[in-house]
């Protein structure tokens, strides 16, 4: 029966329609590019064809040089199963958790209709289609440049602002429920900061015939395990197909609301019964708070929230979107807990229920918005954008973390007879939450919206970072900054890769400061979701078809520019002190860092200290960043490097020294990082972990610019997801692979890492049984 992978994904398998769940997610068998209609057959021999596990991309990738012209095409899948003998009797689904880009499946030889768009799940009934002994599902993915959002612009794959590589990007599941089930429940909390607060339940009930009542439906809220509320009603079932009833729970009691520091969840079990015997039940997830844009910013629990975040892309090395859930999740713990964000924007397209599900539970609000860039196509286009605004709608509007739907294409020109059925599609469904959409036009002529988004790339008249007037009379923050914008002249020219001009990406950390502190001087501004958190696969203004505005890299690694979000918290908290340099005095920096430059600290004092001689004590510059709680601190740091100086920073706050690091130019002592983020894994076969390696001095600070490969060697029940060897020069010292478990192999996996000058390391990773 259903395998759960490992680093949290087992809530999503607790939530939904009860009933038993067989996971398709081993065993299938890939042919490649679809040749020969015969494959659609059952008795078609695929002995020949290669057995994967899912999520699966259709094409090898490497981390850069993506080319769309390997994966558009059509690709053949195949999967034999049996059907659980408990099963019988019951309503059995094919699920897909989503399909890139376009998905025909065909059971048993019947075709099913084809399913257009690869960012949600979508599901068959095919309980009369399948067989008491070996049944075959054959999927047809065509991966191609389709007339479905986000793609169909005539420019074809260089329009849209990121690559989409095919496949079979989420799980495949068989699902049997009882002939009358409970098909989806929306639990919305209302009037949480009023004594009477309540919970508004929706339950959609699906019937394959009627059935003599009497029925009753029972919502019991859960704090773990302990019911605190119920609310109960009878109904009578009249017709086949889907019937929508609505529960109330009036007195929850005193509840925890869920906020960004305290993100306190509960469960909903929604019971169908008959007669006094349990028919059916439905579980999902829910948190009380109340999220609300006003003329003078954003409120969450009545208080006045600055937001503070990063845009992100779920596009992933090796993998594109097909990556496991444990994957998934860590980029909302990097947000969250390394660059301190209190909100992401999921762009440009719905983003995987794994990563929603952390952000529920880690307190990251989400503004998640429907696929798009730019381009609107045909009347068929338009209306495969509002099927997605009712499937993203449907499927995540229990996540607490969800405070904003995005329902216009990103950037895109006023539709308004297109966008008014966009707006009323998402209100159709849940009118607890605003619409927005991102706008490079200033002015709500036609907007039809509740909150006015900006993305906001224009120079300050001094070339720094420059920051519109809000729009009058709406909500307003801006949803875009920075990016690869070039600050001082004009064109998106600033690709901050690590293995390029230092003085450039030093800069980085210094425009996402300067937003986020002009954010800060108007009320009006909401705050500000900069672009963006990870470089991902592109062929807009790319370097090798990836995307350099990312604070962090394709594998999730830090750059300079993170350095400014990673010092923005409590140092009660954690302290933090990051320079916004390297400390390297080699051909791109013989005389180091230069007059002005940047450390990030949330200390109330520097001391630096140049081969144990005291160098300076600095101070935040509260005069260039007078609203940020934790403002830069700024030196001059150039010196003859030929003496290879060793640099010591203390931070204080107070008298109290509470963090001390140092940093070494000597790069004869310099040696391999090597660090996995999960020490264990279960053996799904799709379960898997980052391998990150990166060249460190000896106090294990970065060293840019190393050059030769690293080399891994694995033993035990594993496989290496990525380019073996690595070579280092081309992503400026640091890279990843990610380590993925052997379906049914349990035990410990070793990875040596061996490179030239660097020496050797290895780790080593638990894998248990599912």
């Amino acid at each position: 029966m259903e395998g759960q992978s490992g680093n949290g994904s087992a809530l999503l398998h607790r939530r939904g329609p009860a009933g038993p769940v067989l996971s398709l997610g081993q065993q299938w068998r890939f042919g490649g590019e679809l040749s020969d209609a015969a494959a659609f057959q059952p008795s078609f021999a695929d002995n020949g064809f290669d057995e994967v596990t899912i999520p699966h991309c259709v094409t090898p990738l490497s981390w850069q040089k993506w080319k769309p012209v390997d994966w558009e095409k059509v690709w053949i899948y195949r999967r034999h199963f049996q059907v659980p003998e408990e099963f019988s009797g019951q309503r059995i689904f094919l699920h897909f958790e989503g399909v890139m880009a376009a998905a025909t499946p065909v059971v048993n030889g019947h075709t099913l209709p084809q399913h257009l768009g690869g960012f949600l799940p979508f599901h068959y009934e095919i309980t009369d289609l399948l067989v008491k002994n070996t049944n075959v599902l054959a999927l047809a993915v065509d991966s191609k440049w389709l007339n479905v959002p986000p793609t169909g612009s005539p420019k074809g794959a260089s329009s849209i602002d990121y690559l989409l590589p095919g496949g079979i990007t989420g799980s495949v599941q068989l699902r049997a429920v009882p002939h009358i089930f409970i098909s989806d429940v929306f639990a919305k909390a209302m009037d949480v900061l009023e004594s009477k607060r309540r919970l508004e339940i929706t339950c959609t009930l699906d019937a394959a015939m009627i059935v003599p009542g009497p029925f009753r439906l029972t919502a019991t809220l859960f704090d773990g395990s302990r019911a605190i509320a119920a609310a109960s009603g009878d109904l009578a079932i009249e017709r086949t197909g889907e019937t929508q009833t609505k529960l109330t729970i009036t007195d929850p009691g005193k509840v925890t609301l869920w906020d960004v520091n305290e993100p306190k969840l509960y469960d909903v079990v929604v019971a169908l019964s008959s007669n006094g015997k349990p028919v059916h039940e439905y579980r999902t997830r829910v948190g009380f708070r109340e999220a609300r844009f006003e003329l003078d910013g954003f409120y969450l629990n009545g208080r006045r929230l600055q937001l503070f975040g990063l845009n992100r892309h779920e596009l992933y090395p090796y993998a594109g979107r097909a990556m496991p859930p444990g994957v998934l999740r860590r980029d909302a713990q990097i947000l969250r807990h390394e660059f301190n964000c209190n909100v992401v924007r999921c762009s440009h397209y719905p983003q995987s229920e794994a990563f929603l599900d952390a952000c529920d539970e880690l307190g990251l609000m989400v503004w998640e918005e429907i696929p798009g860039w730019q381009y609107v196509g045909d009347d068929a286009w338009q209306e495969l954008a509002v099927r997605d605004v009712r499937d993203m709608v449907r499927r995540d509007r229990n996540h607490p973390s969800v405070i904003i739907w995005g329902v216009r294409i990103n950037e895109s020109h006023n539709n308004p007879a297109f966008y008014r059925r966009t707006k009323e599609a998402a209100k159709s469904l849940d009118d607890s939450r605003p619409t927005s959409g991102s706008m490079v036009y200033h002015s709500t002529s036609d907007w039809l919206q509740d909150v006015f988004a900006y993305d906001d790339y224009h120079s300050a008249s001094d070339g720094s970072v420059g920051l519109i007037e809000p729009v009058p009379g709406v909500p307003f923050f801006f949803s875009e900054a920075v990016g690869q914008f070039s600050y001082g002249s004009r064109g998106f020219h600033n690709i901050y890769r690590r293995a390029a001009d230092p003085e450039l990406q030093r800069k980085q950390a210094v425009y996402h400061a300067q937003v986020h502190d002009r954010a800060l001087a108007n009320a009006r501004y909401g705050g500000v979701i900069a672009w963006c958190a990870f470089e991902y696969g592109s062929l807009l203004n790319d370097y090798a078809a990836v995307k350099y505005p990312g604070v962090a890299d394709v594998f999730r690694i830090p750059k300079l520019g993170a350095s400014f979000y990673r010092a923005q918290t409590d140092p009660k908290i954690r302290a933090v002190i990051e320079p916004d340099f390297y400390w390297d005095f080699g051909p791109e920096t013989p005389s180091g860092p230069g007059e002005q430059a940047a450390i990030f600290s949330n200390c109330d004092r520097l001391e630096l200290s140049i081969d144990g001689r005291p160098h300076s004590v600095l101070h935040p510059d509260r005069t260039g960043y007078p609203r940020l709680r934790y403002a830069p601190f700024f030196d001059n740091l150039t010196f003859e490097g030929s003496r290879k100086p060793e640099l010591r920073i203390d931070g204080y706050v107070g008298s109290a020294l509470l963090l001390s690091r140092s940093f070494s130019a000597d790069r004869s002592t310099d040696q391999l990082l090597l660090r996995a983020d999960d020490a264990e894994l279960v053996a799904d076969g799709s379960d898997a972990t980052r391998l990150v390696f990166q060249a460190v001095d000896k106090f294990g600070a970065p060293r840019p610019f190393v050059n030769g490969k690293v080399k891994l060697t694995l033993s035990g029940s594993g496989v290496i997801v990525g380019d073996n060897p690595f070579d280092l020069g081309e992503s400026g010292g640091a890279g990843a692979v990610w380590i993925r478990s052997a379906a049914g192999r349990t035990g410990l996996i070793r990875i040596d890492a061996e490179h030239a000058s660097l020496g050797k390391r290895s780790v080593e990773i638990n894998v248990r049984s599912v």
